[in-house]
């Protein structure tokens, strides 16, 4: 299990992600270049945050996304961003895709962000659990 250290202040984390995000009306748009050129998208949002792009994969109607973050980062906010500056840049660098989609609108509105646990839910429990005992 990978930490790391909040500079400046006295806390240690490990918090990693998965985000899942579709095309609009799941057209399967995101051919030939347009992947590559997402990628590239993604990562220069995610810097310009403080996220770590783990691992992404584009599929042709959605992608999925695997980042770790900081506590402080406002999860919501950089999804948002996410969307928005990716969807504004592929349509001016692809305008084909437009006919496809409208009112410029790349994403569907909806995704899907889930934790991902560097231990499953059972053994956390019983660590929880046994914590009072190692105390006694």
């Amino acid at each position: 299990m990978k930490y790391k250290a909040n500079s400046g202040c006295h806390s240690i984390y490990s918090l990693q992600f998965h985000y899942v995000a579709c095309v609009k009306y799941r057209h399967k748009i995101m051919l030939n270049k347009i992947p590559n050129r997402l990628k590239e998208i993604n990562n220069s949002v995610a810097k310009k945050f403080g996220i770590e792009i783990i691992e992404q994969e584009i599929m042709p109607d959605h992608i999925h996304i695997v980042f770790g973050s900081k506590p402080q980062i406002q999860l919501s906010k950089f999804i948002n961003s996410l969307k928005a500056v990716s969807g504004r840049l592929l349509f001016r660098e692809f305008p084909d895709i437009k006919k496809y989609l409208c009112k410029n609108h790349f994403w569907s509105p909806s995704y899907l962000l889930a934790s991902t646990g560097q231990v499953n839910l059972k053994t956390l429990k019983k660590y929880v659990e046994n914590q009072s005992a190692k105390n006694l």
